[in-house]
């Protein structure tokens, strides 16, 4: 490929955003022409993000304002946003009306992952930026949308990912009922870049403890988004765990068989769902994080005991579940082939 699209990536300095930059760094179609982060512009991104030497030597951080004239000029193809939930929405607004046609956007924060402005608000419990916008946005996993959306994306949550991964093809294929339990263990990566008691190395180092049982926020979201992708009503019982090392998540799921399948059924459900999905990998035994953490893939397995079925699936959270799920994303959305910048292995001994 001779000329690679210029992109843009807003909220430049989080985990994802740097993730992004990395995949972008090395992309034979996409270019980080502009990276904006209002508190860093005019710094060198590799102050931010050392990895990036020396693919990204020299490139500084751009405001806001540079962002948006880039897009109002056509400079840029799309734009990844990693902005804040709530933050996000009403700065994607601005570069929307600024932007000429065929532009895309990834948008990675929750803003765009519910199909109403209420239905975010009652999780996050703060206005929506750009209730205007959300008919403009659809919401997942790229392996469950075939048909392109005419507009841009929001890309769902990590958990999100994984939970979804493993439930909606049983779903679709009426072989579980409509409640499931959920038991997910994930990096401290997931709680972001900021310094958290949780995500202290004192605390995380060598523990493991459950957080918000039964009521986190991705339990709606994987509802409504499970809902619309196999039409069929789901009830999820979610219990995430922060888990001792960097990134990744194990996601083990279960709940009642809907009539008798056995191991092979669900087995084969699973199969026929990703067998034209290149990122999507279902195994005989029950994967392990270092089987995909550094790199784009999930494994997923299954059983059953004839009453009670489970699914076990693994993801890199920063990357299947944000960064590289996004770039999958655009890679489709800008008619590149989708497993562009994104066939690197795992790197297995993290």
């Amino acid at each position: 490929m001779s000329t690679r699209l210029p992109v843009g990536v807003l909220g430049g300095t989080g985990y994802v955003a740097g993730e992004i930059l990395r995949l972008l760094a090395a992309h034979p179609g996409l270019e980080p022409a502009i990276v904006a982060s209002d508190s860093q512009a005019g710094a060198p991104l590799t102050g931010a993000f050392p990895t990036l030497f020396p693919r990204l030597e020299g490139q500084a951080f751009a405001s806001r304002d540079d962002l948006t004239a880039a897009v109002a000029d056509g400079r840029l193809a799309g734009v990844f946003s990693a902005a804040p939930h709530g933050v996000s929405a009403a700065m994607l607004d601005a570069l929307l009306t600024a932007a000429p046609a065929g532009f895309r956007i990834v948008d990675v924060s929750a803003d765009f992952r519910y199909p109403s402005a209420a239905a975010f608000e009652a999780v996050y419990g703060m206005p929506h930026g750009a209730p205007g916008r959300i008919s403009d946005f659809r919401c997942a996993v790229p392996e469950h949308l075939p048909d392109l959306p005419p507009g841009h994306v929001g890309h769902p949550g990590c958990f999100a990912t994984a939970m979804l991964l493993g439930i909606v093809p049983l779903l679709r294929a009426g072989l579980i009922e409509s409640d499931v339990f959920a038991s997910g263990i994930t990096g401290s990566t997931g709680s972001g870049r900021g310094l958290k008691d949780t995500t202290h190395h004192p605390e995380r180092h060598a523990n493991l403890f459950a957080y918000k049982p039964l009521a986190h926020r991705h339990s709606p979201e994987v509802e409504g988004l499970a809902q619309a992708a196999a039409d069929a009503r789901l009830r999820l019982h979610f219990v995430p765990h922060s888990g001792p090392f960097a990134r990744g998540i194990e996601m083990t799921l279960q709940g009642r068989c809907a009539g008798s399948p056995d191991a092979a059924d669900l087995t084969a459900a699973l199969t026929r769902a990703y067998e034209a999905s290149p990122f999507v990998h279902v195994t005989s035994a029950p994967p392990r994080l270092k089987d995909v953490v550094g790199s784009n893939q999930a494994r997923l397995a299954a059983a059953t005991d004839g009453t009670t079925w489970t699914v076990s699936v693994v993801i890199d959270n920063l990357l299947k579940g944000a960064a590289g799920g996004a770039v999958q994303w655009m890679n489709r959305l800008l008619d590149l082939e989708e497993t562009a910048g994104l066939d690197a292995p795992a790197a297995g001994w993290l």
